[in-house]
This record gives C-alpha cells, sequence and structure tokens, in this order.
C-alpha cells in the first residue's frame, strides 16, 4: 500500500521545486558530462599514479617470462591487492595472454587492465534513488576516513541529479562534527536536523520523520566515527538502524561505509565487520589520491564484493564520482 501512497505527495509538491531548476541545469550544456568525465578521469588517473607506477614499472621490460610475473606478483601485493585477488588476477591473465600469443610486455599490461576490469565489475553498481521516499541513507566509517566530507560531497552529487536533500546529524559523540555537517549543509543549500549533544537515534528517528513530512527524496544520517573493535559503539550503530526502522518500516534502504584507501588491507578489515554488524549496501572509498594502496579495490572484489558506489581523489565537491571497473582499471595502469 505504501508504495502506492507515497508517489501522491512527490506529484502534488515536490516536482515544481525538484525538477524546474534541473530543466535549464541539464538541457543547455549537454556535451559538459562527457567533458566533465574525462577531467575526473585526469584526475583519477593522477590520484592512482602512486600504485600504478609500481604496477606499470614491471612492463618496461622486453620480454615477457617467469621473471616479469614474479615482479607483477609482487607489485600487485605491495599494492595491497591481496593475495587471493592476486592469484587470480595472475591466473587470468597468464590465460588471456595466452589466448592473445602477446609477445609484448605492454601488450600484457593492456590485458592486465582487462583482467583488473573483469574483476572489479561487481563492485559496479549504481545507487538508485526513487524507489522509496525518502530514501534513507546511513552513513558509517571510523574516524578519520572522511565520512562527513564524504556526505557533502554526495549531497552535492543528489543535488545535482535533482534529489533533494535532508541531512541528520547523529554523529553526536564528536564536538565538532555537527559544526561540520550544518556547514556542508549551507554549502549545498540543504536542511538538516541536529540536536546539541542528543542521543544519536532520536536525532536520526527526528530526521526520518522530518524527511517523510517534507516531502524529501533522501535523508543522510551522518553517525559517529568508530573502530569495529569499539564494540559498545558498534551496538549503538545497531540501535540508530532499529531505531531508523521504527520512523520507516522499510528503511534504512541503503548502509553505506566510508572507507579510507590510504588504509590498504585494513580497509578490507573494516568492510567485513561493519558487513557482519551492519548488513552494507555499498561503499564510498576516499583518499586514493597518494596512496600506494589502490589495490585494496580488487581485494574488496574478491574477498568481500559489497558494491563501491563513490570514489574520491581530493577534497573538492566534484572530487567524488561514481565508480566504473573499466575506468579504475585503466586509470590504474594509465
Amino acid at each position: 500500500m505504501e508504495p502506492a501512497a507515497a508517489p501522491a505527495p512527490a506529484a502534488a509538491g515536490v516536482p515544481a521545486a525538484a525538477t524546474a531548476p534541473v530543466a535549464p541545469q541539464t538541457a543547455p550544456p549537454a556535451p559538459e558530462p562527457a567533458a566533465e568525465r574525462k577531467g575526473w578521469l585526469e584526475r583519477l588517473s593522477a590520484g592512482l599514479r602512486k600504485t600504478g607506477s609500481s604496477i606499470a614499472t614491471v612492463f618496461t621490460g622486453t620480454q615477457i617470462d617467469d621473471a616479469l610475473y614474479e615482479e607483477l606478483e609482487a607489485a600487485l601485493l605491495m599494492a595491497d591487492t591481496g593475495v587471493k585477488a592476486t592469484e587470480q588476477l595472475l591466473a587470468d591473465l597468464k590465460q588471456r595472454v595466452k589466448q592473445a600469443k602477446a609477445t609484448e610486455p605492454a601488450a600484457v599490461k593492456a590485458l592486465l587492465a582487462d583482467a583488473i576490469a573483469e574483476l572489479l565489475a561487481p563492485l559496479q553498481k549504481p545507487l538508485v534513488i526513487g524507489e522509496h521516499k525518502p530514501t534513507v541513507i546511513m552513513v558509517a566509517g571510523v574516524n578519520g576516513a572522511g565520512k562527513t566530507t564524504s556526505i557533502g560531497k554526495l549531497t552535492k552529487h543528489l543535488a545535482q541529479e535533482g534529489a533533494t536533500v535532508l541531512l541528520a546529524a547523529a554523529d553526536t559523540f564528536r564536538a565538532a562534527a555537527r559544526e561540520q555537517l550544518s556547514v556542508w549543509a549551507d554549502r549545498n543549500m540543504v536542511e538538516i536536523v541536529s540536536q546539541q549533544g542528543g542521543d544519536p537515534a532520536a536525532v536520526s528517528f527526528d530526521a526520518v520523520s522530518a524527511g517523510r513530512a517534507r516531502g524529501k527524496d533522501v535523508v543522510l544520517v551522518d553517525t559517529a566515527g568508530r573502530l569495529p573493535t569499539q564494540l559498545h559503539l558498534m551496538e549503538e550503530l545497531r540501535k540508530i538502524k532499529r531505531v531508523v526502522q521504527k520512523a520507516d518500516a522499510t528503511a534504512p534502504h541503503e548502509v553505506l561505509l566510508v572507507i579510507d584507501g590510504n588504509t590498504g588491507q585494513n580497509a578490507l578489515a573494516q568492510v567485513r565487520a561493519f558487513d557482519e554488524a551492519l548488513q552494507l549496501t555499498g561503499l564510498i572509498v576516499t583518499k586514493l589520491d597518494g596512496t600506494a594502496k589502490g589495490g585494496v579495490l580488487a581485494a574488496i572484489a574478491r574477498e568481500k564484493p559489497v558494491p563501491v558506489y563513490f570514489i574520491g581523489v581530493g577534497e573538492k565537491l566534484e572530487d567524488l564520482e561514481t565508480f566504473d571497473a573499466r575506468e579504475f582499471a585503466q586509470a590504474l595502469l594509465n
């Protein structure tokens, strides 16, 4: 019954506010998305240079032999690709080299990009907004991973797509978290629900209720940063999830984990722990610029394939983009 009833308010009140500004934005600059994507790919390639250069140097030799594969294995492991993903990539690569009858290391490099793209393909999935109103997105992550900043960037992305967003400042443990999220709300010109020193679950409940009452498309819930070893705080996350379900029985519709690309294999451990506690639906991978551990996405794909909705390579609002497996593989080996 509810899915049928939910669109009614949208038809009555939201289009005038949501679609009117979107039309002029999307109509005139038709070629812009391709140009913007090209700019993003350049930033991604630059950001992944530390990871990619150590792998790319393997292919500067003149012949394809066991030494090349051994060097490649070491380079992939150093990039935190992980043992299982490295073994899979090497086996796949050798098969591709045999089938293609490749004789030049440069050709092997291109085939490796294909193998990486295929391994990462299961991680490529779009974030779908609109099946529920509001779509409630709960965002978790350890302190320092860039969680609140990523929420700000995600808010901008959603607003550019024409969605109305309400932020929930449920990170009440960190003194500056509410102020930080308020800054992002102001930058993106969206509403925010917060309480000074309030209970995180209560703030989340109020935000979801307000989102429904105000006809918002998305409610983004910023939760407190924590380590997966802090069991009492992980239980607080579970409580937030339970309370959100009381405000909307179908929510949260997305549970995202923000991970720092610099942390390599530790990021994989975080994915496992948070998934066990919250049943993750997606990841945002930040700080891929300047890290030599970008291979961790291959490890995630092989061992815990939670979809990667977005990746980030900088601090600017536009430095968060949707994840594309082939783009990432090509940028990695560019």
